[in-house]
């Protein structure tokens, strides 16, 4: 699990000391019990954001070599490397406008572009969604290596980050495949 032993501990206890106490959990009453503010979450999910951003050429080149050595992914293979690797790069580089300022419209109109090109250079339509869930958990290994969790304070944070990036990368897989299907119907009519 990506959130720390020692967090997962004070969370479970935290929750359950507030619901034998008569309280129901939420997340706001939680973030005042700890004495956190909904700002000072959002500044601890930007932050992690701004370290996978100032590490994005490695994260690219790391994603480019498991892209290209996956057994499931022996459809990527079609298409140059170079091209992979701009993509991861652009992916991780830029998260904090991805997260923050691209909206829905933006997400399906980049991911249905590449879901089409992806069909065009003949990758199946699994190997795109397996690459796309790749790229995601590429970032939670970086994370989890980096050791990001700090403790009970910060893992509001790291839990917003976390549904951010799931909707994010949701939609992405999404998108691409309706572009996938869109371009395969094209062709077929």
């Amino acid at each position: 699990m990506w959130i720390g032993q020692e967090v997962q501990e004070v969370l479970r206890r935290v929750i359950t000391e507030r619901a034998l106490a008569g309280h129901n959990f939420s997340f706001l009453a939680e973030l005042e019990y700890l004495g956190r503010s909904a700002e000072e979450v959002s500044m601890i999910a930007l932050r992690l954001v701004h370290l996978i951003e100032s590490h994005s050429d490695e994260l690219a080149d790391g994603l480019t070599r498991k892209l290209f050595t996956s057994e499931r992914l022996r459809g990527m293979k079609h298409v140059p490397a170079s091209e992979i690797h701009e993509r991861c790069h652009e992916v991780y580089r830029n998260l904090s406008d991805w997260l923050m300022s691209k909206t829905e419209h933006d997400i399906e109109r980049v991911y249905q572009r590449l879901g089409a090109r992806r069909y065009e250079q003949g990758v199946g339509l699994a190997d795109l969604c397996w690459g796309l869930m790749l790229t995601k958990e590429h970032l939670w290994e970086f994370l989890e290596r980096e050791g990001v969790h700090g403790g009970a304070h910060e893992i509001f944070g790291e839990l917003e980050l976390l549904r951010s990036l799931d909707q994010f990368f949701d939609r992405a897989v999404y998108h691409a495949a309706t572009g996938y299907e869109h371009a395969r119907m094209a062709i077929a009519a």
